[in-house]
């Protein structure tokens, strides 16, 4: 690793990573960032392509596996605190950076079995809010996330992040929601609409058989898509002067009631 050593912020490879930031260079060229120990692990689990990785000793605390990133065949550069803070993108800095290129999935890709739980994400605008979600949906267990009309793509670096990478060991889809809506047809499932003006509380209803659970963006909710479409409509009680939670907060609290009712 001694060649690979980077101690320049106008390094041409500093210059690239920081354009893949934008979500432009990202769609054109393929390639994302994953930074932290567990995102990137979890990446390499998946059986993600790792094109190069970055690290600064200094800030591994010592805790960096020099054959267990080689053996990917992907170059290891070797970076200054300076330089690794300039591509880092967060405050957690734990010295160790990668370029992948993310696997594109599609409805295949969802387990085929009966009465699976999938979590529709419509126009959500804010990664950390996306993160979140993904999260839950690996912590429950959930069968798949489709995210419809996306306002922010799924392998934004702070996605990631705030998922502390489970985006890449869910099946996640991006697609148009008249094609979701299609595939909730196809697979029979019935579709849960969460909006403030539900008709009925959440814990009142049986999430029984196939559910597809819909939350919509911060600002403007679902689309009339989704709640014309929807077999339930349901609401979270609100006790205080806001009239919803936060839409990560709302999937979390649902999704695990749902999965409450099925494991009693």
């Amino acid at each position: 690793m001694a060649d690979n050593h980077i101690s320049s912020v106008m390094n041409p490879r500093v210059k690239r990573i920081v354009r893949l930031r934008a979500h432009r260079k990202r769609a054109d060229g393929g390639w994302t960032i994953v930074e932290g120990k567990r995102e990137i692990a979890r990446a390499i689990e998946a059986g993600i392509e790792f094109k190069e990785f970055y690290v600064c000793r200094d800030l591994t605390g010592g805790d960096f596996s020099e054959g267990y990133y080689t053996s990917l065949k992907a170059p290891v550069y070797e970076t200054t605190k300076p330089v690794f803070k300039k591509i880092a993108y967060g405050s957690r800095m734990e010295g160790i950076l990668g370029l992948c290129a993310p696997n594109s999935m599609s409805f295949s890709d969802f387990p085929d079995k009966a009465d699976p739980v999938i979590l529709i994400v419509e126009s959500v605008e804010k990664p950390g809010n996306l993160g979140a979600m993904l999260r839950t949906c690996d912590g429950a267990g959930i069968d798949g996330v489709i995210i419809c009309d996306a306002r922010t793509d799924i392998y934004n670096p702070n996605v990631i992040r705030a998922s502390l990478g489970t985006v890449f060991s869910l099946p996640v889809v991006v697609s148009p929601g008249t094609e979701a809506l299609a595939f909730c047809r196809k697979r029979g499932l019935k579709i849960c609409a969460a909006t403030p003006t539900g008709a009925t509380v959440y814990s009142n209803i049986k999430f029984n058989n196939g559910i597809a659970l819909v939350v919509g963006s911060e600002d403007n909710g679902l689309s009339e898509l989704w709640t014309a479409s929807a077999d339930i409509r349901v609401k979270i009680p609100m006790r205080g002067r806001a009239d919803s939670l936060n839409v990560s907060a709302s999937a979390a609290i649902l999704l695990y009631e749902i999965i409450r009712q099925r494991s009693t």
